[in-house]
């Protein structure tokens, strides 16, 4: 097995191959450094994401994959390096010029993160009243619509997240994420917790949201049948850096925490690896 220092050179943005070629960069980070105290989570780090793909982000306990997430998304601070998104360098931007750029985006947090004294429908309705000027009355009906575009029942809109199924709160989650047309994604552990069928259906539910909206998504995960299903390509957090590629060519990357992770007992119970 290689030694990490005798790997192949990463192409540009931390990737095993070039996929850049006439390609629009959605997310382009270029040397990152995250840092709490004296621990350094992120160093270097360079990262792409390109218009139209699902990128899985995976790694180690403790890597930063969910730190990394809510770097990009601006709530935490980095110490040093460049976030772009949508072509803008968001460290450059005043409040009101993020907020711009902020909506075009939309987050699932970890078991959907709903307000649990407000109903599906208030939930979605949430970021229309902050971001967007719809009229009052227009309001329940662009709720219906998301509950409808994620799989839930029409009464699900009256219901609290108190009164509804693991599976159903991440679809809430996802029908808010979604509520002023968002362009790009980020899901934190969408499958999490949830069992086998309802994962995999999660999944079913995000590939084909992806293909009629066109969204790009950037999602952390650890479900092995997540990757090999869904994801486009997988960024690993490894060494403090991303090393990014398709599944294929993560196969056969030399690297111990790789070959251990796509290759050890639960990838292969996955029937890969």
């Amino acid at each position: 097995m290689n030694d990490v220092a005798t790997l192949p050179p990463l192409i540009e943005g931390g990737q095993i191959s070039d996929m850049s070629q006439g390609r629009e960069r959605v997310i382009s980070i270029r040397g990152l450094r995250n840092q709490f105290g004296t621990q350094v989570l992120h160093d270097r780090l360079d990262f792409d994401v390109f218009r139209g793909e699902i990128v899985g982000l995976v790694g180690g306990s403790g890597s930063g994959k969910s730190v990394l997430l809510r770097t990009i998304v601006g709530l935490n601070p980095w110490r040093e390096g460049r976030i772009d998104v949508f072509g803008e360098d968001m460290g450059a931007l005043s409040h009101e010029e993020r907020q711009r750029v902020q909506t075009r985006w939309g987050v699932l947090f970890q078991d959907g993160a709903l307000f649990s004294s407000l109903t599906v429908a208030e939930n979605i309705e949430l970021p229309l009243r902050e971001h967007a000027r719809v009229p009052e009355a227009a309001l329940d009906d662009i709720a219906a619509l998301k509950v409808s575009l994620v799989g839930l029942p029409p009464n699900a809109c009256t219901k609290k997240p108190s009164e509804l199924s693991g599976g159903m709160k991440k679809r809430a989650g996802l029908a808010r994420a979604l509520a002023l047309d968002a362009e790009l994604l980020f899901l934190d552990e969408p499958t999490a917790g949830l069992d086998p069928i309802s994962a995999a259906n999660f999944d079913q539910l995000l590939r084909d949201l992806q293909r009629t909206l066109g969204l790009t998504v950037v999602m952390v995960t650890h479900d092995l049948d997540s990757l090999h299903a869904i994801c486009d390509r997988i960024a690993v957090l490894l060494d403090k850096r991303i090393v990014a590629g398709t599944m294929e060519e993560l196969l056969v990357y030399e690297h111990p925490w790789i070959r251990e992770y796509f290759h050890g007992p639960r990838a292969r119970a996955a029937g890969f690896g």
